[in-house]
């Protein structure tokens, strides 16, 4: 299952990057990811390890994704297992007059997949995907 979403934000590249890489602050504007912090590394970098809290349904699941590439103010994915289910999330970044486009794109697959299909957690995961990118959104054009 492929999750695409994107959104264009009215901030310089500097900003949205400024508020995406942040991790320290995700608390202050992230509705959708809770706890953010650094497992290993202090920077969105390759070999870091973040880990955060996504409910999306009752009960809370832990993520601790890998940052797998990191190339400033242009592209970030990173990568993570839980639960039977292997997800590559990437992020890029695309400037154009004085805007900010940011797509967002997870793959997911794995042996357990096929039960979240039955329980609708595409449609689920769709609808986080498409908030966290508000949040960056309000959170960049705030900073104005």
């Amino acid at each position: 299952m492929i999750i695409t979403e994107e959104i264009t934000i009215k901030a310089p590249l500097h900003r949205v990057w400024q508020v995406f890489a942040n991790i320290a602050d995700w608390q202050k504007w992230n509705s959708v990811c809770q706890d953010c912090c650094f497992i290993s590394g202090k920077e969105i970098a390759p070999r870091a390890c973040l880990a955060f809290t996504l409910r999306p349904y009752y009960l809370p699941i832990e993520i601790q994704p890998k940052v797998t590439t990191c190339v400033p103010m242009r592209e970030v994915v990173w990568e993570g297992q839980r639960l039977g289910v292997h997800a590559v999330h990437r992020f890029e970044f695309r400037e154009d007059n004085g805007q900010v486009t940011i797509i967002s794109t997870e793959e997911f697959g794995g042996p357990l997949f096929f039960l979240a299909r039955l329980i609708l957690v595409h449609r689920r995961l769709q609808q986080l995907t498409r908030q966290l990118l508000q949040d960056i959104k309000r959170a960049a054009e705030a900073c104005g």
